[in-house]
């Protein structure tokens, strides 16, 4: 109904503005060719066809076109790069499919506008869209996209494993629970893991990515660095804090709970060592479902939470607040003379049933709370429908054009300090001095 409504209303608005004669309005739509998500411009082109008819409906002759602008750049940072080209040119789309973290240098260029009016004046059609996703289209404080998909990367756990430890389902069962109070630390973790090694359990405690990459910032997090200014539009990190992120990583190597040659694991080598039951424990998204359901031959969601425990990235300390990230997908909106049927086109895209079909084929959580409850989510979701709680404790990446740069530097403290090249004080202090030296007025130190 609410998808009618909009459609009704941006119909009638089009037809209201038209001139007396038939009009085509072409709408440019700049999307990544990109099979793992097809819909992301798919259902653009949906919505406008839901449009169209409408027109018809009302009995205008005016219609919605959409030029599809495929790219073939090789993963979204090259493609906001070739954005950020054709922008410059003049060739500004009036919709785009980007990952968020590019907002703030589409804004500085002056590609994306500005969503705030568009978003508080159309209030119903995005009222239920989970608010921490917000957070991720956010620039300066204002809104310059429309969060167009979301997942969760988490701590997976191996219950199998925690079992032949001797632990009870009653450990297994309350250590969600021991996290999100913030009695279950980082250290435990690592303690944990170590002793289902030590126990003959497990052959390895926890692996993690194996090489550079936004994962490690939900660690970071649990330890109190928070990498971005809002204010400033600036990145950011305190000493102390990526200390104490690498004097955990140097415990967790030490205590024999993390490989300390992790960083030059292949990624076949890293998802085998979960997925063939050799670790207790791994962190990364929920896209690894499907993978995991295949490599322990489960069934179903009783079966699979039988096996597998998810939980946040633990606090760093007792009482701390555990940290999980996402990395939405989102659609910006063009500065043209077409920004405001662009945008209604994003909000139709942007309804229950359209992302419904992008998310259940994709292994992404939703953008609306009530997805959940859809009869497609229901019956092959209900992955998605156990992560989406998980979103509220979210961090995000910035929106910042030089947050690749910035995890490059701090994966570089990573390895010296897994690898024993350094201690964790003196992998701070190299890291910090390349961020100064690297990123220079973008990134603030903060003691």
């Amino acid at each position: 109904m609410k998808s009618a409504l909009l459609a009704a209303t941006a119909a009638l608005a089009l037809a209201n503005a038209a001139p007396a004669f038939a009009e085509d309005i072409t709408v440019k739509l700049w999307s990544m060719a990109d099979r793992s998500g097809p819909l992301r411009a798919g259902n653009i082109v949906t919505a406008a066809d839901e449009l169209n008819a409408m027109l018809e409906a009302a009995g205008s002759e005016n219609r919605v076109k959409i030029e599809l602008i495929e790219t073939n750049s090789k993963g979204f940072d090259a493609d906001a790069l070739d954005l950020l080209k054709a922008h410059s040119v003049g060739e500004t789309p009036d919709i785009a499919v980007a990952a968020h973290e590019w907002i703030g240098s589409f804004v500085e260029a002056g590609l994306a506008a500005n969503l705030e009016d568009h978003i508080t004046g159309n209030e119903v059609l995005y009222a239920d869209i989970i608010p921490n996703l917000w957070n991720a289209v956010k620039y300066k404080g204002e809104r310059y996209g429309i969060p167009q998909d979301s997942e969760v990367r988490m701590f997976f756990v191996n219950n199998d494993i925690l079992r032949a430890m001797g632990k009870s389902e009653d450990f297994i069962t309350a250590l969600p629970g021991q996290v999100e109070a913030g009695e279950f630390t980082m250290y435990d973790w690592c303690d944990l893991a170590a002793e289902a090694v030590d126990s003959g359990a497990a052959k390895y405690g926890w692996v993690h990515r194996p090489n550079v990459g936004p994962d490690f910032q939900m660690a970071m997090a649990s330890f109190g660095i928070d990498i971005y200014n809002e204010d400033e539009a600036k990145l950011q990190i305190t000493k102390d804090g990526l200390t104490e992120y690498y004097k955990w990583l140097g415990y967790c190597v030490n205590n024999g709970s993390l490989p300390a040659d992790m960083t030059s694991w292949s990624w076949d080598s890293t998802h085998a060592a979960f997925r063939g039951g050799e670790a207790m424990g791994k962190f990364h998204g929920i896209w690894n479902v499907g993978k995991q359901l295949e490599s322990f031959g489960l069934t179903g969601k009783d079966d699979y939470f039988h096996k597998l425990t998810w939980i946040h990235a633990p606090a760093g300390e007792k009482g701390g607040a555990p940290k999980n990230l996402s990395h939405p997908i989102v659609y910006i909106v063009g500065d043209t003379e077409n920004k405001d049927l662009a945008a209604m086109l994003v909000a139709l895209a942007s309804q229950p049933v359209l992302n419904t079909r992008h998310a259940i084929g994709t292994n992404h959580t939703p953008i609306n709370f009530g997805q959940v409850a859809m009869p497609e989510f229901q019956e092959k979701g209900w992955a998605l429908i156990a992560g989406t709680p998980m979103l509220k404790y979210s961090e995000f990446m910035p929106n910042h054009a030089k947050i690749g740069q910035y995890n490059a530097i701090t994966y570089s403290g990573v390895q010296a300090v897994e690898t024993g090249e350094m201690t964790p004080e003196d992998a701070a202090e190299m890291v910090l001095e390349e961020l100064e030296i690297e990123l220079g007025d973008d990134v603030i130190i903060l003691d």
